[in-house]
């Protein structure tokens, strides 16, 4: 066999290695079931986060949801930089990971390369969202409003804590 084929065969299994590794949730949690994708659509501001390089400096941070041809999520994340005096978009699609009604998708923002959207709390009136990244190094608390009550924040703080995620990092979002 030649080489470069050799070389293309294990370039395309470290993608889809790295593509499953991505997509997973951390250890002992687990994503909210009944789970209603029309419900979720719409806009979500960022109230709280653990620090990414994505979104580091940004504000009025939101992301609107909404349904693709294909069965998909449209993602639309918007920050504003102050700094530079201008808006950020990133447009992105997501896919359920499994059955439709757990919350768990795999976004992309870039090509092929999928990241875990695992929403891991979420309120009845789907007003209020806990969602993780793949380990505990990722963390979002969301909400419709762009401000949130403050008793809701602590027991989204605490649950997120009691999942192991350091909410002593967490950055409030200025929304």
């Amino acid at each position: 066999m030649p080489i470069t084929l050799i070389l293309r065969i294990v370039f395309f299994l470290s993608l889809v290695i790295l593509d499953v590794g991505c997509v997973g949730i951390p250890n002992n949690i687990q994503a909210v079931g009944n789970f209603n994708a029309e419900r979720y659509l719409g806009t979500w501001y960022e109230i709280a986060r653990l620090d990414n390089p994505f979104e580091t400096g940004l504000e009025k941070i939101s992301a609107q949801y909404s349904l693709k041809e294909d069965g998909g999520l449209r993602v639309l994340n918007r920050g504003y930089d102050p700094n530079n005096n201008h808006w950020k978009e990133a447009e992105g699609k997501g896919y359920f990971v499994g059955t439709t009604s757990e919350g768990r998708l795999k976004v992309s923002f870039f090509g092929p390369f999928y990241g875990a959207y695992n929403i891991i709390s979420l309120d009845n009136d789907y007003s209020y969202s806990l969602v993780c990244g793949s380990d505990l190094s990722y963390l979002w608390i969301l909400s419709r409003k762009p401000q949130m009550p403050e008793t809701v924040l602590n027991q989204l703080i605490s649950k997120a804590k009691s999942f192991g995620f350091d909410t002593d990092k967490l950055i409030f979002v200025k929304q």
